[in-house]
């Protein structure tokens, strides 16, 4: 028997204080205990209709995830209970509002559509290393903390993949909120995190635009997203820029190996917007034509769910590759030594990004100069050098991007950019000892003291020979 929940009940030590909302399947209430002074909020699902069994098994699967999540980007969860008398899920409450308020803003300036996308993005590359997919990807489901990090709720739709799919087992039915669903979910796949980066998409072209994509589909009609594309952002909001039509475009694919392999990657070009390679997508101003509309809705017919990889491998086969190149004079055989070692690496990681990196040092004391003696700037030179190291790498333009850091300490500032980028793996190069560096320390051996992820460091023969006495 379901219990009326009302302000001041106790609840296994909780104190309800106040109904914040009601959604589709559940309610929440602000609540607290003794021994918990941060704000909390308790989730109780709502079983109105008897006869319809999904709101019990989604808040059965958020019950089974929620525990096994941690870090910034999702509630810290407090504690489940049992359906009988009353299933509930309290947990850390999120103050504020979530992104659902800014739609009746939209279309936002892209400048603001794109900084939600990217840090949406980073929360999704955090929940997938933890083998979720969160399946639900809409504003309602995404909230900021105070300190700026986005945070994802509601995993009542989530898979976890070490976890039953309680969902998977009992339903056979496309399962998510119908705007935002992509299409592997419309034909039962719900094993492949990129769906969460088409949903991400059609949020970011709502935010743009001012439009959903794909309207509000019911019934059979969300199975037109497998043959039908949307209207280029483009073309309702000529104010979004090319990169940024680009960017959603690609995340609205209809085949997954069409879009980005992983959200860190999306969200890498969300905030490197020079960095990002134009195709046909960035130039569209209408629909696909009828022929080639056809020709999809022919496959649509005979489409079955697809065979994905699971989680963890599709993150490894896609990792960020940070390159650090050194373009001081005499660097030269070791930069080649370090382009022979990544051309190795993307034989086997073929989905990999590559981030070639330079540091342009500057000093703690003096005034910097940072044009050569005929007033050219040393920052697009050092970055011209980046372009022609990389230009006799076998991958494509849209899977590597330049960079030159400007910083006091060359180890810290590449260090930074592989956390804030959820870099995979670092390729360093590593000169000749000499005093100078066994008494301060290389930047190789800091960077490999420091860094969040693996790294190699890259020697010459002439560099591993013995130092001289």
């Amino acid at each position: 028997m379901r219990l009326r929940l009302v302000p001041g009940m106790v609840i296994d030590g909780f104190t309800l204080k106040e109904h914040l909302s009601t959604g589709g399947m559940a309610e929440i209430w602000s609540a607290e205990r003794e021994d918990d002074p941060a704000p909390l909020v308790m989730k109780f699902p709502r079983l109105i209709d008897s006869d319809d069994p999904i709101p019990i098994v989604c808040f059965e699967t958020e019950q089974m995830i929620m525990p096994r999540l941690s870090g910034p980007h999702v509630p810290r969860f407090v504690a489940a209970g049992p359906l009988d008398p009353q299933a509930y899920v309290a947990m850390e409450r999120i103050p504020g509002e979530s992104l659902k308020a800014r739609l009746s803003h939209a279309p936002l300036p892209w400048q603001e559509a794109a900084r939600i996308g990217a840090k949406v993005a980073r929360a999704l590359h955090d929940l997938h290393l933890q083998k979720v997919i969160h399946l639900d990807v809409k504003p309602s489901n995404v909230m900021f903390r105070e300190t700026g990090e986005a945070v994802l709720v509601d995993f009542g739709f989530a898979r976890h993949e070490q976890l039953p799919d309680l969902l998977a087992e009992e339903f056979r039915e496309p399962l998510g909120t119908t705007p935002y669903m992509a299409p592997e979910q419309v034909l039962e796949d719900r094993a492949d995190p990129r769906s969460d980066l088409f949903a991400l998409g059609a949020m970011l072209y709502v935010f743009v635009t001012g439009e959903r994509p794909f309207g509000v589909p019911k019934g059979g009609q969300i199975r037109r997203r497998l043959w039908r594309d949307p209207v280029p952002p483009r073309a309702i909001n000529p104010d979004c820029p090319p990169w940024l039509q680009e960017i959603v475009l690609r995340c609205l694919e209809v085949d997954p190996n069409d879009r980005y392999a992983t959200a860190a990657q999306l969200a890498l070009d969300l905030e490197h917007p020079d960095q990002v390679t134009l195709t046909e997508r960035a130039g569209r101003l209408e629909r696909n034509g009828g022929m080639q509309t056809f020709r999809r809705w022919l496959k649509a017919r005979r489409a079955q769910p697809l065979e994905t990889p699971n989680i963890a491998r599709q993150l490894s086969q896609a990792p960020i590759i940070l390159v650090a190149i050194d373009l001081a004079p005499g660097s030269e055989d070791l930069n080649e030594a370090q382009r022979v070692l990544l051309g190795r690496i993307l034989s086997m990681e073929t989905e990999a990004r590559v981030a070639c990196v330079n540091v342009l040092k500057l000093s703690r004391l003096t005034v910097d100069v940072l044009e050569d003696e005929e007033g050219r700037s040393l920052h697009v030179q050092r970055l011209i050098q980046l372009k022609h190291w990389g230009a006799g790498l076998e991958i494509p333009k849209e899977r590597i991007t330049y960079s030159v850091l400007e910083a006091v300490d060359p180890a810290d500032a590449l260090v930074d950019y592989a956390r804030h980028n959820d870099v995979d793996h670092i390729v360093i190069g590593a000169r000749a000892s000499s005093a100078l560096r066994r008494y301060l320390g290389s930047v190789s051996s800091q960077v490999v003291a420091q860094a969040p992820c693996s790294v190699t460091v890259v020697r010459t023969p002439r560099d591993r020979r013995p130092a001289e006495q």
